[in-house]
């Protein structure tokens, strides 16, 4: 019997141009998310380096937590991921939406 297996890129291109590799990910004790990193997370699941719930597993984040990050780069890129300007970002994307 053949099992369905799951093909994985060994490496996926990151926020910036980069090649992101399971090695080269932030740390699974990362606690300070700055916007690279959480875009470096996104990019990963996004290119299916990690599914999401391995990336809630590794980094102890929740799936709303994670698919927040998500949220805001599709809206808004990577300056969207800045917790100082979440706020600016979601009455931005509201307006668009109104139009």
């Amino acid at each position: 019997m053949i099992e369905n297996q799951k093909i994985r890129p060994a490496q996926v291109i990151g926020p910036l141009g980069e090649s992101l590799t399971l090695d080269t990910l932030p740390p699974p004790n990362t606690s300070r998310w700055v916007v690279r990193r959480k875009a470096e997370v996104v990019a990963a699941v996004n290119g299916g380096l990690l599914s999401v719930d391995e990336v809630c597993e590794r980094y102890n984040l929740t799936v709303e937590e994670f698919a927040a990050w998500q949220r805001a780069v599709d809206r808004s890129g990577m300056p969207g991921l800045r917790v100082t300007r979440i706020q600016h970002y979601k009455s931005l994307y509201e307006r668009q939406q109104k139009y």
